[in-house]
């Protein structure tokens, strides 16, 4: 065989493997990111107006997050939370907006004693979404009834549904959300 022909076999196969591992390549890290955020990937997907944006957006959250000093707490510290999220639900029988108020700025004291920026609530979101993408919506929604309730508007079974909704982020983010695994020494 000569040269020319050894080569019009060899190029056109090195071609449909290299093809080939970059359909596994993407089809591997779409899984990932699928996997790792949860619910917060089709709605990023969505929201940036396709996969390739979406991915995008989801990988640089990831590699903002790989940047943040995110700690497991100190019994001590896990301990006053616990105590402090008590007085927060007992404070709800009697003013329940209050409550509602005080349990966004424990959720977010948490978040920032655990490390995670809080400059503002869609930063929030887009940090905690790497390790918390499954939980984002009881956030979304306990924040949200925050809102109305600052204007007064919400109603009392809303504001015991924000507690529910923050009870459940708040309890990922005390607990660690079984993700120690990503804590710095």
């Amino acid at each position: 065989m000569s040269t020319g022909t050894i080569l019009a076999i060899v190029i056109p196969i090195v071609v449909v493997l290299a093809l080939v591992a970059a359909a596994v390549f993407l089809v591997t890290r779409r899984h990932h990111l699928r996997e790792r955020f949860g619910p917060e990937y089709e709605r990023t997907v969505e929201a940036a107006g396709g996969h390739v944006a979406g991915e995008r957006e989801l990988r640089q959250r990831e590699k903002r997050h790989d940047e943040l000093e995110i700690k497991p707490l100190p019994s001590a510290v896990r301990d006053r939370y616990a105590r402090d999220w008590s007085s927060v639900q007992e404070e709800f029988v009697d003013r329940p907006e209050d409550a509602v108020h005080d349990a966004d700025g424990l959720v977010t004291s948490l978040m920032h004693e655990r490390g995670y920026p809080t400059e503002g609530f869609e930063q929030r979101l887009k940090d905690l979404s790497v390790e918390h993408g499954r939980t984002l919506e009881h956030y979304r929604a306990a924040h949200q009834v925050d809102t109305l309730s600052t204007q007064h508007k919400a109603t009392t079974e809303q504001l015991r549904g924000a507690m529910v909704h923050y009870r459940a982020l708040f309890d990922e983010l005390l607990t660690d959300g079984g993700q120690a695994r990503h804590a710095r020494a």
